[in-house]
């Protein structure tokens, strides 16, 4: 071979290369999200509610404005999959068209809940229960595509699926006694037990419809957030801790819900993402995250930015990046880049049970 032929062979190896780790496959298939406003990315765009995001200045950061996301740039869903390595962030299902949906969708929805109650004072929302029968028309769709239930489930089962729910079923449920009656029907623990238990019959229809690689995210630290702060915090700094201790016992119930899928249902790969203790590591050294302000939203109105999320046109604090929330109650982009990132690949041995969304995608 000629010098120089070997220099063009070199150059179309180098290229093919370079064009190989560009045009990478994702690690998964598809991608399916389940949960409320702190991964909504536009499905409660067009309803009749008072949770909604598409309107400025939320979607400040993001390159396509305001979509509906209640953050000024990326969620953490947007950063999982972005990790996966999906070359587009994965639309909401209100949007999603034909083929598209054989790379998943996005089933969120601010203020949705476990219970079908829950948020009803903010209007229109889908609840779980509603965005299960979304990802059932979804399945549908894609044995139609592939042809053949058989093929859509083994397709299906290699996909990812995240779903946070809870959060709503405590801050626009149990902790609003003014408007709901849970609190005053059940305990803490109680209500705990009634919340597991429906949550378990809706992962499990999730598991029937060809869910395998399930993400169950706990529930944050709420009573932390801007919005608990203003109301209930005696100094705007200190955590409210009832509401901490309330979801804790939520949480450790999450998690004996995964250990039981997984020991009891063939071929189930459920694990449980530690947001509360990510959280709670973030507020216990903001500085080592690069936070000034953990404690007041960058965007909102009254005590600690708090009161309620950003008014339309409002102009928030220009130095986004040092804030952990956004706006009363949702991170900002830099709290939900480290979220994302350590759901994806764990920094503590306690941010995930029993493996973070790397390694369940490689099972």
């Amino acid at each position: 071979m000629t010098m120089v032929w070997r220099m063009i062979w070199t150059v179309a190896i180098v290229w093919g290369t370079l064009m190989g780790l560009l045009m990478a496959e994702p690690q998964v298939p598809c991608y399916f999200i389940f949960g409320d406003s702190l991964v909504d990315s536009g499905n409660n765009n067009d309803m009749p509610s008072l949770a909604r995001a598409n309107y400025a200045p939320y979607g400040i950061d993001f390159p396509d404005g305001p979509t509906g996301r209640f953050s000024n740039g990326k969620t953490t869903t947007d950063v999982i999959a972005e990790l996966l390595g999906f070359e587009n962030f994965i639309p909401p299902y209100s949007t999603t068209k034909g083929e598209a949906i054989l790379s998943g969708a996005n089933f969120a929805s601010a203020a949705a809940g476990i219970r079908e109650e829950t948020g009803q004072q903010l209007g229109q929302r889908i609840s779980f229960d509603g965005q299960i029968q979304n990802y059932k028309s979804a399945v549908s769709q894609i044995v139609s595509l592939l042809g053949d239930e058989k093929s859509a489930a083994k397709y299906l089962s290699k996909c990812i699926y995240t779903v946070g729910m809870g959060s709503n079923d405590y801050l626009n449920n149990y902790f609003l006694p003014t408007i709901y009656s849970t609190s005053s029907r059940y305990t803490v623990e109680e209500y705990a037990n009634v919340l597991v238990d429906q949550y378990t019959g809706q992962l499990k229809t999730l598991y029937d419809y060809g869910a395998r690689k399930v993400a169950v995210i706990g529930v944050g630290q709420i009573g932390c957030t801007p919005n608990e702060l203003a109301q209930q915090s005696p100094n705007g700094v200190l955590c409210v801790g009832r509401i901490n201790k309330a979801i804790e016992i939520f949480n450790k119930k999450l998690i004996a819900m995964v250990n039981s899928f997984n020991a009891n249902m063939d071929d189930a790969k459920f694990t449980y993402i530690n947001s509360y203790g990510m959280l709670r590591d973030v507020l216990a050294k903001p500085e080592a995250y690069g936070f000034n302000v953990t404690n007041e939203g960058c965007c909102g109105v009254g005590r600690n930015n708090g009161q309620i999320t950003c008014l339309p046109l409002q102009t928030p604090c220009a130095d986004r990046d040092k804030y952990l929330f956004w706006d009363a109650f949702h991170p900002s982009e830099a709290g939900n880049l480290i979220f994302g990132r350590r759901s994806y690949s764990a920094a503590s041995r306690t941010d995930a049970h029993p493996v973070d969304i790397r390694r369940l995608a490689q099972l």
